[in-house]
């Protein structure tokens, strides 16, 4: 198939994803919003109301390898379908909880349903249709899922506002069966026989898959995602703690969706020059100095903003490179296999770092947040620099010119 026809193959399928995944990682995100209404009410502290986050998280990598078979067997369409009906039922859960053990169990079919539904299968489905030219794609989905804080955020402020945490996590719950639902179920493409037939191993592919390379992939994913995961959670609370009002920090937050939107941007038109890989490295050496930045900002508005600016790009582009990086070295049947195997740490790390980070910012302050995170960033860019050298070489010459 050329060029045009792929991309013109895959542009209904990739507006439904957009749409959908934007409302489906809004609708998981309101605790940053809500969070100290949902401990009042609860009657608990803070961090276990970002726990809910972490069972979310460690639940979705408990389930991406068994998931991963059936990816490989049915396909990405009716899973997601599948995990769009759970993401209701688990938000109706949350908004009904009125004990820990409650709580925590919806956060539970929410990880489970998250596993089926967000970000790993919507990019399993667009390799399913155009393999390794699914780069630009996923970076286009990216553009618009990285509005889900720009647009959730504020609606969710406004709706809690109007019928509390809980009527949001309701009208959450209708929306992902009125109009995710209908979305996957019309908007999607059965997967062919032809793709069908693609075996998930190969058996010389397969056996040298999971070595040294793909752990040191899993490596750099999970220490940039430690923040930018810890961060989507307490970035208000960690805005206010540097000095900012709390309608500083709402505002300043939700306008950070803008500034990663750009950076996916510049992945798309970069797509062509730059591999996932060196993507990854340039993206994590901009979130190393925004880090420095706010570090160093003292509560200045405007050091702040530098750091706004400096981090979204940097961790928007990272959210297109933690799919294209698998990319660089696996296609159709191996990519899912590999991304499902990817979840598992991936996501665990997620899980762990925001309570880890509030209760850090709660017990010693933002400064210690930040260290712990450059840290983290510091290690990464040197994970993402061993890995350049293991490319494939024709990946290693394109990403090279």
């Amino acid at each position: 198939m050329t060029e045009s026809g792929s991309e013109t193959k895959i542009l209904l399928p990739l507006i439904v994803l957009s749409v959908a995944q934007l409302i489906g990682w809004g609708a998981v995100s309101f605790p940053a919003v809500v969070s100290r209404d949902m401990a009042a009410d609860l009657n608990v502290d803070m961090s276990t109301v970002f726990a809910g986050t972490t069972v979310f998280y460690v639940t979705m990598g408990a389930c991406a390898p068994f998931l991963s078979r059936l990816f490989t067997s049915v396909g990405a369409r009716p899973v997601m379908i599948g995990g769009t009906i759970m993401s209701a039922f688990g938000l109706a859960l949350v908004s009904l909880s009125h004990s820990p053990i409650t709580y925590f169990l919806g956060w539970l079919v929410l990880g489970a349903a998250g596993s089926a539904s967000l970000t790993t299968p919507a990019h399993i489905l667009l390799n399913e249709i155009a393999g390794r030219n699914a780069a630009r794609a996923i970076a286009s989905m990216a553009l618009v899922s990285g509005l889900s804080g720009t647009v959730f955020w504020p609606l969710t402020s406004f709706l809690s506002e109007e019928i509390g945490w809980r009527g949001t996590c309701e009208a959450y719950a209708v929306v992902m069966i009125t109009a995710c639902l209908p979305l996957y179920i019309f908007g999607l493409p059965r997967r062919s026989k032809a793709a069908a037939a693609i075996k998930a191993t190969r058996s010389q592919g397969s056996a040298g898959s999971y070595n040294r390379t793909f752990y040191l992939i899993v490596a750099a994913i999970a220490f940039n995602a430690f923040i930018t995961f810890g961060f989507s959670s307490i970035l208000i609370e960690l805005l206010k703690a540097e000095g900012l009002s709390p309608a500083q920090a709402l505002t300043y937050g939700s306008a950070l969706g803008i500034v990663q939107i750009c950076a996916r941007g510049l992945n798309i038109i970069g797509e062509k020059r730059w591999d996932g890989v060196t993507t990854g490295v340039a993206s994590s050496a901009i979130l190393c100095v925004s880090l420095v930045i706010l570090s160093i900002a003292q509560g200045s508005p405007v050091a702040i903003a530098v750091f706004l600016v400096l981090y979204g790009m940097g961790s928007g582009a990272l959210a297109v490179a933690r799919s294209t990086i698998p990319l660089v070295f696996y296609d159709k049947g191996e990519f899912a296999k590999a991304l499902s195997r990817i979840a598992l740490p991936l996501n665990w790390i997620s899980a762990i770092s925001p309570p880890l980070l509030i209760s850090l910012m709660t017990n010693l302050g933002s400064r210690a947040v930040l260290i712990l995170c450059l840290v983290c960033s510091c290690s990464a860019i040197l994970v993402l620099l061993l890995l350049r050298g293991r490319r494939p070489i024709s990946e290693a010459v394109a990403g090279a010119s």
